[in-house]
């Protein structure tokens, strides 16, 4: 049976890199919040804070855009700004919600970490509070549940546990494997069981075990077992190859979808290359095919990147368009971006960095006792 796919033209612009820029400039800027768009996307507020800021860092004008002043005032910069939503979203049991008012969720506890060491700024929150609100999520076979109202379980969860504790660089003091006695924690083996479970027979990995294969849960469950080291557990091999089927025939090889029968999503350039870079497995891919997918869904005028050629861009698909080209090697003007945690690689060095000073301190205490 032939895949489904799209059209697009045999010729494509070249990297719209200022356009871009200025794009990703106007729909963070405050004075987009009076806007429909801005309005009607009040449930993933968070997050989308996070694709602009990360996007703007890659492509080297977050700082810019930070000290710019906010409404056209000099009282305060769009740093200042964005900082004071994130502390009003930020809630009494240590969790974060989308919006001013939400309640605390996993997904926007990770995307409020995810911009907080992105603008260095952890220090203003608890750091330990945050790590317990977690902790309360864990469920009896390891997974996660996404709040504490709903619980509803999702192998996305298990990666915004682990990677929220990893950036807070508090994944080792919360391992209850390391510390039995403590009262609150993780039990980080139970974490990685469930996501074993969560492989199907084809190689891929679902929402819950049992459930259908998904490009994005892939990555969340491969980002688990990379940061708690246990990748060896799986056959990397059987994964890559259904990752690398994801790619589809437009004539030349194109785009990349989340699973069988489904068209092609720029989203999918960055959950389905970045699985394959943490497998060691990114040569599989047809890239100079999947650069022209990407180059294609650029909007010439406005800037930015869309799902398909010709739809409305916005910023979820410009990060994670922009992330796959520079994971290509197809972009020398942005930064390197991790593949793990989906932010550029000087923050992840820093965060590594630091961390290592304060295991060295924490050591060297311990002894001078």
């Amino acid at each position: 049976m032939e895949k489904k796919d799209i059209f697009y033209p045999d010729t494509v612009p070249i990297l719209l890199y200022n356009k871009h820029i200025e794009y990703l400039k106007h729909v963070s800027c405050s004075s987009y919040g009076n806007s429909y768009d801005f309005k009607s996307t009040e449930s993933i507020r968070m997050s989308g804070i996070y694709w602009c800021l990360t996007a703007l860092d890659i492509t080297h004008s977050l700082k810019e855009f930070l000290q710019k002043p906010a409404n056209n005032s000099d009282s305060i910069s769009e740093e200042e700004r964005i900082v004071n939503f994130l502390l009003q979203c930020y809630n009494p049991d240590g969790g974060f919600g989308a919006a001013v008012g939400h309640d605390s969720h996993m997904l926007y506890t990770l995307s409020a970490v995810q911009i907080l060491v992105l603008l260095r700024k952890l220090d203003l929150v608890d750091k330990h509070k945050i790590a317990r609100f977690i902790s309360t999520l864990q469920q009896v076979d390891g997974s996660f549940a996404g709040d504490n109202k709903y619980s509803e379980i999702d192998s996305r969860f298990s990666f915004c546990a682990i990677a929220c504790l990893y950036l807070l660089s508090l994944l080792d003091a919360f391992d209850l494997q390391k510390h039995p006695s403590s009262p609150f924690g993780i039990d980080t083996n139970k974490a990685v069981d469930f996501v074993l479970k969560c492989q199907n027979f084809d190689g891929g990995f679902g929402t819950v075990p049992g459930s259908e294969s998904h490009a994005g849960q892939v990555y969340c469950c491969i980002g688990v077992l990379t940061i708690t080291r246990a990748l060896h557990k799986i056959d990397t091999d059987l994964l890559a190859w259904w990752l690398c089927e994801r790619q589809l025939p437009s004539g030349r090889l194109g785009g990349l979808n989340g699973r069988p029968e489904k068209l092609p999503d720029v989203c999918y350039c960055w959950w389905v290359l970045s699985s394959l870079k943490m497998l060691g497995r990114l040569h599989w891919i047809n890239k100079e095919a999947l650069i022209f997918y990407i180059r294609a869904c650029q909007d010439p005028e406005t800037g930015g990147i869309s799902d398909r050629p010709g739809d409305c861009c916005d910023p979820f698909h410009t990060l994670f368009g922009l992330a796959g080209l520079q994971l290509l090697g197809a972009a020398s003007e942005l930064q390197e971006i991790n593949a793990v945690f989906c932010l550029p690689q000087y923050v992840v060095d820093a965060i590594e960095e630091d961390c290592c000073l304060d295991q060295l301190r924490a050591h060297r205490d311990k002894n001078a006792k």
